[in-house]
C-alpha cells in the first residue's frame, strides 16, 4: 500500500500536489463519466423495451396494476438518477476524497432561512410558466408521459419518478459538482463550470427552456452556495416542473379547474 508521501509524490508528478487540485480532478473525471453513463443507461428510453422493462410488465400482469406500466421508465429514471447521480457521488466523496457529504452540500442545518430567496424565485417564474405552457413546443413536450393526461395515480406515479430524477440532479449538478470544484476553481468559475453540462442535458427540449436553463444554472449554484446546501434547490425544481405539467394540461382540457378534477 503506498503511504501519503508516495501518494503525494504521485499527485505532484502528474500536476496534482495540491488537495484541491486532486479533488478538483477526481469531481471533473468522474461527472464526466457519470454524466455519459446516465444519458445512456439511466434515462427512459434506456429502459423502454428493454429486459427489465419486459419483466416487470409480465410480473405486473394484465390486472389493475398492468394498467400503471407505462409509468415505469419514469419511475426507473428516478431511481437510476439516485444511483448515478447520489450513491456513486457519495461513494467518491467518502472513500476517495475522504471528505463529509455535509462538505458537498448534503445539510439541513440553516437552510430554512435562505427558503424565501426561493420562493421568490418561484413567484417570479410563474408568470413565464404560464405563458411558455401556452406555446405549441412546450405543449408537445409536457407532460414527457402521455398518459398522465388520464390524471389519478397515472399522473402522480410518473411525477413520483420525475421528481426523484430532480432530486439527484440537483445533488449531483448543485452539490457535487459546485462544491468539488470550489476550493479548487472559485466560486464563480465552479458555477460556471457546472453550468455548461447542466445546459448541455436540456438539449432536445424547447429552445426557450435551454436558453432558461442557464440562468437557472447560474442563480441555484449561486444560491447553494450561500446556503450550503443543493436541497432547497429541489423544492424549486419540483415545484416549477409540476407547475408547467399541470398548466401544460390545463391548456389542453381548456380548463385549470377540469384538470384539477382529474388529477385529484
Amino acid at each position: 500500500m503506498a503511504t501519503s508521501t508516495q501518494t503525494a509524490t504521485w499527485r505532484e508528478r502528474v500536476g496534482l500536489g495540491e488537495d484541491a487540485d486532486w479533488q478538483a480532478a477526481v469531481v471533473l473525471f468522474t461527472s464526466l463519466v457519470l454524466l455519459v453513463v446516465h444519458w445512456q443507461w439511466g434515462r427512459p428510453p434506456a429502459f423502454s423495451g428493454s429486459g427489465l422493462e419486459r419483466s416487470l410488465v409480465d410480473w405486473l400482469g394484465d390486472g389493475e396494476a398492468g394498467e400503471y406500466a407505462g409509468t415505469l421508465p419514469y419511475l426507473f429514471w428516478g431511481v437510476a438518477s439516485v444511483l448515478m447521480r447520489i450513491a456513486v457521488p457519495l461513494g467518491i466523496v467518502v472513500w476517495v476524497l475522504r471528505r463529509r457529504p455535509a462538505d458537498f452540500g448534503y445539510r439541513l442545518g440553516g437552510i430554512a432561512r435562505h427558503l424565501p430567496a426561493y420562493g421568490v424565485l418561484y413567484v417570479a417564474m410563474l408568470p413565464l410558466i404560464l405563458v411558455a405552457s401556452a406555446l405549441d413546443s412546450f405543449q408537445a413536450t409536457y407532460p414527457f408521459y402521455d398518459q398522465a393526461a388520464e390524471g389519478g395515480l397515472q399522473f402522480w406515479l410518473y411525477q413520483g419518478g420525475y421528481a426523484l430524477q430532480f432530486v439527484a440532479l440537483e445533488a449531483f449538478f448543485r452539490g457535487y459538482m459546485v462544491f468539488g470544484l470550489r476550493e479548487r476553481l472559485g466560486a464563480p468559475l465552479a458555477v460556471l463550470v457546472m453550468t455548461i453540462p447542466y445546459v448541455m442535458v436540456h438539449f432536445g427540449k424547447p429552445t426557450l427552456e435551454i436558453f432558461a436553463a442557464i440562468g437557472a444554472g447560474l442563480i441555484l449554484g449561486a444560491l447553494a452556495l450561500r446556503s450550503r446546501s443543493w436541497l432547497p434547490g429541489v423544492f424549486l425544481h419540483v415545484a416549477v416542473a409540476l407547475t408547467m405539467d399541470v398548466s401544460a394540461l390545463a391548456q389542453e382540457t381548456g380548463s385549470l379547474g377540469t384538470t384539477l378534477g382529474l388529477l385529484f
